[in-house]
């Protein structure tokens, strides 16, 4: 096989496979080891692929964040079985924080039979939420993002650092081992960070199709975390990779 040929068919392989290893690929494209580690090494410089101790991954690079209607339509099933796992993780009475996202609301549907105090930046949960009398919603307010429908700015951001609740959960589009949960803009970013920054508990839920995708501006590494939700499509080899961590995972079936 000619070598663009093989490069080509090594990156088709990559856009099905979360993280690879060498023997997967010398299976796959039918080629040496040490073709395949040549292979990888020029792909490397290219920028195209990431590479860490439990394999190979595609450099996947997510410029803008995805509108909330885009959003809708990607992993429904994986996004409800991580929300009712993470409902189960909060008490009656307790002070929650939720970030924004389709996820999240999965997250808020779960959690109206329980008497809370929850502050959000999502206008939809913060409507949802309304509607149960047990529930006491706060919204952070400022500047409305039209792409997500949440708010944003140093408003929302000074009004999360001056509360300490008992749990967090955080969304995002992006995240994997190497460069942790990421986002395309730095007002993003900080708002993210305030998010979790006082809470006794902090969650991440991202499911497995964002494994392995970057932007531009840093949320938190994984280890921030005390818990990763995500789902059991995330491949053999992160999961291995992300325990090796020490990162506390827990993986939730879909139904």
């Amino acid at each position: 096989m000619k070598g663009q040929h093989r490069l080509d068919n090594i990156v088709a392989y990559l856009k099905n496979h979360t993280l690879v290893t060498v023997e997967q690929l010398v299976e796959a494209v039918d080629a040496s080891a040490a073709t395949i580690r040549r292979d990888l090494i020029k792909l490397d410089e290219q920028g195209v692929i990431s590479r860490s101790h439990g394999g190979v991954a595609l450099r996947r690079f997510e410029p803008v964040q995805p509108t909330t209607n885009e959003k809708q339509l990607r992993s429904p099933a994986e996004k409800k079985a991580i929300a009712r796992f993470a409902a189960s993780l909060v008490k009656p009475g307790d002070a929650v924080v939720l970030d924004a996202g389709t996820t999240m609301l999965e997250l808020a549907k779960c959690l109206t039979h329980l008497p809370l105090r929850v502050i959000t930046v999502d206008l939809h949960i913060a409507l949802f939420l309304s509607e149960f009398r047990q529930i006491e919603v706060t919204i952070v307010g400022g500047r409305i993002d039209d792409s997500s429908q949440s708010c944003i700015g140093e408003y929302g951001r000074k009004m999360l650092r001056s509360v300490f609740p008992d749990i967090a959960f955080l969304s995002c589009n992006s995240w994997s081992a190497t460069t942790g949960v990421t986002t395309p803009t730095e007002e993003k970013s900080g708002l993210k960070q305030d998010i979790i920054a006082n809470a006794q508990r902090k969650v991440l839920l991202a499911d497995s199709s964002k494994y392995g995708a970057h932007s531009l501006f840093t949320v938190a590494t994984l280890a921030d975390f005390n818990d990763v939700i995500t789902d059991t499509l995330l491949s053999p080899e992160v999961q291995a990779e992300l325990k090796g961590r020490e990162i506390t995972l827990r993986l939730v079936q879909p139904e």
